[in-house]
């Protein structure tokens, strides 16, 4: 429990439904469906196409989605993948040929055909009760008729101006006489939502065929792209098989590749041949584990993640125990390893993760993304859409499982998780931020079961985290002394630009029948229940 003389947010417990999103306008949206009757899938969609307005740096219908689903009254959890694929004429030649070796962020080409209103409109056909029409409509009017820009938010707008400021769509839109708009004010956004509202009444087809999917071909065709109205109109995700682990006596479950909870699990694994309980949760052993545990983990993840359908994934051996035996062999309690590799994507980390719990305890863990803020930069002028970067998440390396290919997949950051203990769900969890989000779960999971802290400290904990460049990023709640021996070990550190990631969750304790829920006080939401 967390010290009451200090600032900080309590955990929320509720008896009927629970909802958290990074931000209120969302969270509200979700448990207005749930009192309306909808069930856990009709309001995590609802909640989402609202963050896709109110949060538009970080999600967008020009993103992707991933879900893990947990059906009322037990049974397997569904996994579904809604992360787009390369156009069909994407052969690694065509990039050689022209001599481009590396996917630029506001090119066509890091732009894949956008997976989430197909996996919306899947889900929901397959899992919801509501309309999508009803259910987008929360979206459309905030759109149409303004919503109050919150405090994350604007530091995001504020940070990205110059950003915005070098497409020209994305100028007019965003900003106002060159500047981004105030914590406060009121944002419209008038041509998504009449893309929305056409989506609400037509389903997918109102998204990937028709006037809207023309606006999206039409920029990327002019700029160079090589997508087409037919990738467009065949694009589709799919159900998967979850994979999982054990740890901390409870069943850890994420989808499979081309997202990367395979390196959650990794690192799981890594972190189980510990004993961390002499340690402090903020010491300079247990956050030096985590950061050489990362770099071992996003060494086999750039190795060896890919798109499944195309390359061989070695999961099995990827989260085997003796695989995990021999990494955490390589970590040397007095001295860091430094950097490994470096890693061949790009560091997109803006994401909206969410999670619902409904009255019949269907649980669903919700991820949508742009990748990196504002994605591609380029925005759809006629609907408004801003395009995502995943493609950045391939190489333009022949040979390479990840290689960019015709109708490929890239490697994806996207990683919802849930627990299960007993054959019964009793968390849904997910935390945001690009590649951190691997690290994020292990992370969490681990201030959870090998240090007891309450859901709410646990996603409030401060983060390290190793990025690309072997730098480890810290935020300003790790104390100097901590940081200081961390340097000592061999640490390069340095300031994040940004808070590391964000989080939500929802723990379900069907016993007493109550749910507690954790929100990311990195973001602007909050966790609400009735």
């Amino acid at each position: 429990m967390r010290n009451l003389d200090l600032p900080g947010r309590s955990p929320v417990h509720a008896t009927n439904a629970m909802a958290c999103t990074s931000n209120p306008l969302a969270s509200g949206t979700a448990i207005d469906v749930l009192k309306g009757g909808g069930n856990a899938i009709d309001a995590a969609i609802a909640a989402c196409a609202v963050l896709c307005v109110v949060e538009p740096e970080s999600t967008g219908i020009g993103g992707d989605c991933f879900a893990l689903i947990a059906p009322p009254g037990g049974g397997e959890i569904i996994a579904y993948n809604g992360s787009g694929r390369a156009p069909a004429a994407a052969a690694p030649e065509w990039y050689a040929e022209r001599g481009i070796t590396e996917i630029e962020r506001s090119s066509p080409h890091a732009v894949t055909v956008p997976g989430a209103v197909d996996a919306w409109c899947r889900l929901l056909e397959d899992h919801g009760t509501k309309s999508l029409d009803e259910l987008l409509a929360p979206a459309v009017r905030l759109a149409r008729d303004g919503y109050p820009i919150h405090s994350r938010v604007a530091a995001d707008f504020a940070r990205l101006t110059e950003f915005l400021s070098e497409n020209a769509t994305a100028a007019e839109i965003f900003l106002t006489d060159g500047a981004p708009p105030g914590v406060g004010s009121l944002h419209h956004q008038p041509r998504l939502a009449d893309t929305l509202e056409l989506i609400g009444r037509q389903g997918r087809d109102g998204f990937y065929t028709g006037p809207v999917a023309e606006d999206m071909v039409t920029l990327l065709a002019g700029l160079g792209g090589l997508h087409t109205l037919d990738d467009f109109a065949t694009a589709e995700g799919e159900y998967v098989t979850p994979i999982s682990i054990e740890f901390g006596g409870h069943g850890v479950f994420e989808c499979p590749p081309n997202g990367q909870g395979v390196t959650a699990l990794q690192m799981l694994n890594i972190l189980a041949e510990f004993d961390f309980a002499a340690m402090a949760p903020l010491s300079v052993e247990r956050l030096h584990i985590e950061i050489e545990a990362t770099r071992l983990a996003y060494r086999d993840r750039d190795a060896h993640l890919a798109d499944p359908a195309q390359a061989a994934v070695p999961v099995d051996r990827m989260l085997s125990r003796s695989r995990a035996r021999e990494l955490a062999g390589e970590i040397r309690l007095d001295r860091a390893m430094g950097p490994l590799s470096p890693a061949p994507m790009g560091a997109g980390s803006d994401t909206v993760y969410l999670c619902v719990v409904d009255k019949d305890l269907g649980a669903v863990s919700f991820i949508n993304s742009l990748f990196s803020n504002f994605g591609s930069g380029l925005v759809a002028p006629q609907s408004g859409i801003v395009l995502h970067n995943r493609g950045q998440g391939f190489v333009i390396e022949p040979g390479h499982p990840n290689c960019i290919a015709p109708s490929k997949r890239p490697l994806h950051t996207l990683i919802p998780g849930m627990l299960t203990k007993g054959g019964e769900t009793v968390m849904t969890f997910g935390v945001m931020g690009g590649q951190y989000q691997a690290v994020g779960h292990a992370h969490l999971l681990s201030n959870l079961f090998d240090f007891g802290l309450d859901i709410q400290e646990a996603i409030d904990l401060a983060r390290v985290f190793a990025d690309p460049e072997g730098e480890v990023e810290v935020e300003s709640g790790v104390p100097i002394k901590v940081v200081d021996g961390l340097r000592g070990l061999g640490h390069e550190t340095k300031d994040p630009e940004k808070p590391i990631g964000g989080g939500q969750a929802i723990v379900i304790d069907r016993a007493a029948g109550v749910l507690t829920g954790g929100s990311d006080p990195r973001k602007d939401g909050c966790a609400i229940g009735y």
